[in-house]
Formats: structure tokens, C-alpha cells, sequence
């Protein structure tokens, strides 16, 4: 009879399955990072420069922003 355990931690497992699931899981990353960026950038774009004002920002804060650095 197999059991299989499910109590331990898959995370930082080692070998070919565990770096292929790290390597996977770190392009999903980049790809959801990239596109709250780009959402962010787009949604921030669409406002007026007086609605940029009123939350405290200029044109030229929008890629900070969506970059997460302000």
C-alpha cells in the first residue's frame, strides 16, 4: 500500500522536479509583476493631471509608481 505525505513542505525541494517547479513559478511571477505594472501604468495614465494632483502625483511619478520604487 502507497500513502503519501502530505505534511512536508514542497517548497525549496530539491532535485529536478523542485528546480523545474522554482523555474516555473518564478516566470508566473515576473509575468503577474509585469502586468500589475502595466495595469497600473494604463490606470494611472487615464486620469487628468488634476486627478493625478489630487492624489500627490505628476506625469512623472506614473513609472515609479507602477514600478513600486514611490
Amino acid at each position: 500500500m502507497a500513502a503519501l505525505d502530505t505534511t512536508r513542505p514542497t517548497i525549496g525541494s530539491f532535485g529536478l522536479f523542485g528546480r523545474i517547479g522554482a523555474t516555473f513559478a518564478s516566470v508566473v511571477n515576473a509575468v503577474v509583476d509585469w502586468n500589475d505594472a502595466r495595469a497600473t501604468r494604463n490606470a494611472l495614465s487615464d486620469l487628468s493631471d488634476r486627478e493625478l494632483e489630487d492624489i500627490g502625483l505628476c506625469r512623472g511619478d506614473i513609472d515609479a509608481v507602477a514600478e513600486g520604487k514611490r
